[in-house]
């Protein structure tokens, strides 16, 4: 699937894999049993669109889209430590041994991602597109991720974590 969405370029395709895959073994020694695999989609449910402009957002729009967008480039950003990601991922503390781990991965350490677009779907939520690259180049382009006001900070959801495990093809609990 992964090779079919990067066009035939197989060294991107498991470059990005392994990327994914890297995470996979962190998440499992440490997730949320709170949280069902029914909460994983990354789609809303038929029928749920974002909200018309100026309805369900926050006051200040533009200051949250560019919120998000800087919170999102330093959470996949390879350069940031663990423990400024920590307060970057909603549910961060809980979190932590997954970030320590991916920081350590030298997959990992070749990933990012750039957000191209932010529609919010209340005054606390929204829905992220997003380029996930590797070596700087678009292995996953277009995916669809959460971020959600936590603390008065924009945070990437653990459920758009979890979705980018799950596209590992690894099973985790909780997620």
């Amino acid at each position: 699937m992964v090779l079919e969405r990067l066009g035939g370029r197989p060294r991107l395709a498991a470059l990005a894999a392994a990327a994914l895959l890297a995470l996979a073994p962190a998440v499992a020694g440490c997730s949320d049993d709170s949280t069902s695999g029914s909460q994983v989609s990354e789609t809303p449910p038929p029928g749920m669109t974002a909200l018309p402009p100026g309805e369900d957002e926050p006051a200040d729009a533009a200051a949250a889209e560019a919120e998000i967008t800087k919170n999102w480039t330093a959470f996949f950003d390879p350069k940031v430590p663990a423990a400024e990601k920590v307060k970057l991922l909603e549910n961060g503390e809980a979190m932590q041994p997954v970030l320590a781990a991916f920081a350590g991965d030298r997959n990992a350490a070749m990933t990012s991602a750039k957000v191209t677009g932010v529609e919010f779907t209340s005054a606390t939520e929204a829905n992220v597109t997003y380029d996930l690259l590797v070596g700087g180049a678009p292995a996953l382009p277009d995916s669809q991720g959460t971020t959600i006001l936590q603390d008065d900070t924009w945070k990437v959801s653990v459920k758009t974590l979890c979705g980018l495990v799950e596209l590992s093809g690894v099973t985790v609990p909780g997620c």
